[in-house]
């Protein structure tokens, strides 16, 4: 009966671990994580400073799991190549490995003021960063709580004859302690909490210096697993292109070497290491990391090319979101890059099309299924355009002529308009279809009729502005940016409708107006391509304001 009272208290101090590490994690990510994305997104060019920007990012949001979902959506996206990726996955880890150094010293005087700091920021801060901040610090408070309580309940574990033959069984089998903290990492989707808790048994002496070693390299192998799983399983379950696994996979291959190694070595590697109980795991954890690091940054070259071969691409007719048109050979001809960067966004205007249509479908025939499947195809428009950016970004900009960089500005900022309405599509748009779908809203005969007129007039609108994107043609402009008012005009007759709508109607008016409200949100992105053209022919006002009234006297 002590065993299972034991077990639960120990299970209930590492949820609280976990816990603490999620808020960590959410509050670092929403104070800083915009800037941590276009930091990665700058740094990752080779593969010594993507290295460096991994480490950094895992010590700021506390995990390498985090950081890498960040790398592998940079990867997934086409904004930096594998090699980079690969040395980014490497100082994650070497990144993780410094966090579980930090806490394996005697913090216990710490946390409470931690946490106070940390709620007071939260309470009282005025600004959403420092509340946020105030959330990651009262996550490390208990992180460092949960830690100590750990140490505490494993006291008494010395004194449990069942308990200490059960853990003491590991000793005679390093493979099986392994495994063990392998599964353990992989069901706390942190390696970070699996290294922990290993330090903690160790720290107590309930096992032994081999044991924990080899539990360490088991960490790092189970750590390696939910960001697999997580790609092959990914794109919201519409399958997963092979060469999204190569990132996952490379990694996993990296950790899988090292633990092979390990337990080959093991008493060797534990002889390396601080004899203090305390210290053992942590050192073992660094090192780890840095000799696999040191190991496989030469290496990345040979080693992305063996995930190539191992994971190839999808023939284009498979894989809607490959680049057709980017030919890197064209890149010293700027005009020709620029033509075949200016079809690729093409696509990416014909992929907008589709998920138009089909969000519409979907919103009215209230169909879950085809709202997901919106969301696939946003998937592919963010491929597209992380692909058109990445090549843009390889074009040599010193000497392009005036019209020239003009043109490469364009074809930026139209890519962005059209993957930002993209999103709109996918978040809102597929949003109100499950909604209505969920909830079974009923949408009146005029209320589809006018849900059907919006989305032509969107429609329309896309093809006002590949008009002028392809022709610079000054009418399109004009009325693209007319619909402007022609969008607030009907958000308004929405407003009016909701407002006048019987308790009944009110859900489906609700709806109607929020349907609006994106479609008028998605037709402003779309007529911002218009304004460079029309700004160069002198059409535009510098403000919609009316100019104010001159009073008698002045």
């Amino acid at each position: 009966m002590y065993g299972l009272s034991l077990l639960i208290q120990l299970a209930g101090e590492a949820a609280l671990l976990l816990y603490g590490l999620s808020l960590v994690q959410r509050g670092v990510d929403r104070a800083y994580g915009a800037q941590l994305r276009e930091g990665l997104g700058r740094a990752l060019r080779d593969r010594w400073r993507a290295f460096a920007a991994g480490l950094l990012a895992t010590t700021a949001l506390q995990s390498s799991t985090a950081a890498g979902l960040m790398v592998g959506g940079l990867h997934a996206a086409g904004a930096l190549g594998l090699v980079p990726a690969l040395g980014a996955m490497l100082g994650a880890n070497v990144g993780t490995a410094l966090i579980a150094q930090v806490l394996s010293f005697d913090l216990r005087p710490v946390f409470p003021l931690v946490i106070l700091l940390g709620w007071m920021a939260f309470k009282r801060g005025k600004k959403a960063r420092t509340r946020d901040l105030g959330r990651a610090a009262i996550g490390l408070g208990l992180m460092l709580c949960a830690l100590f309580l750990l140490l505490s309940s494993m006291q008494p574990v010395e004194h449990s004859e069942g308990l200490r033959q059960l853990l003491h069984l590991l000793e005679g089998s390093p493979p099986a302690a392994a495994l063990l903290a392998a599964l353990l990492a992989w069901a706390t989707h942190s390696s970070l909490a699996a290294v922990l808790l290993v330090g903690s048994l160790a720290s107590t002496g309930v096992i032994g210096a081999e044991a924990a070693v080899a539990m360490v390299a088991g960490a790092n192998l189970g750590g390696s697993v939910p960001p697999l799983l997580a790609a092959r399983h990914g794109a919201r379950g519409g399958g997963t292109d092979p060469a999204g696994l190569r990132l996952p996979v490379g990694n996993l291959l990296n950790r899988l070497a090292g633990a092979v190694l390990v337990l080959a070595l093991l008493p060797q590697v534990t002889a390396l290491l601080s004899a203090a109980p305390g210290r053992l795991v942590a050192d073992a954890h660094l090192g780890f990391n840095l000799v696999m690091a040191a190991l496989f940054l030469p290496l990345l070259d040979p080693l992305s090319r063996l995930l190539r071969r191992m994971l190839p691409d999808l023939p284009p007719e498979r894989n809607p979101g490959a680049p057709r048109y980017l030919d890197e050979g064209a890149l010293a001809t700027p005009p020709v890059a620029l033509a075949n960067a200016a079809r690729e966004v093409l696509r990416m205007a014909d992929t907008l099309e589709t998920m138009l249509r089909d969000a519409g479908e979907a919103l009215r025939r209230a169909d879950r299924d085809e709202a997901r499947a919106v969301g696939r195809l946003d998937d592919v428009l963010d491929r597209l355009h992380g692909a058109v950016h990445a090549y843009l970004a390889r074009l040599p900009q010193e000497d392009l002529p005036e019209a020239e960089a003009r043109r490469l500005a364009e074809i930026r900022a139209f890519a962005i308009a059209l993957e930002h309405a993209g999103d709109a599509v996918s978040r809102n748009l597929s949003k109100h279809a499950a909604r209505r779908a969920r909830r079974g809203i009923p949408l009146s005969p005029e209320d589809l009729r006018v849900l059907e007129a919006q989305t032509g007039r969107l429609l329309a609108q896309l093809r006002l502005a590949v008009a002028v994107f392809l022709h610079e043609d000054a009418e399109a402009a004009r009325q693209l940016v007319r619909e402007k008012e022609a969008w607030r005009s009907a958000e308004r007759e929405a407003t009016d409708h909701l407002v006048e709508a019987s308790p009944a109607g009110s859900v489906a008016a609700s709806l109607v107006l929020d349907v609006t409200r994106d479609l008028k949100r998605i037709g402003a992105h779309l007529a911002g391509i218009a304004y460079p053209l029309l700004e160069r022919q002198g059409e535009l006002r510098s403000t919609r304001l009316r100019a104010p009234s001159v009073t008698a006297g002045e």
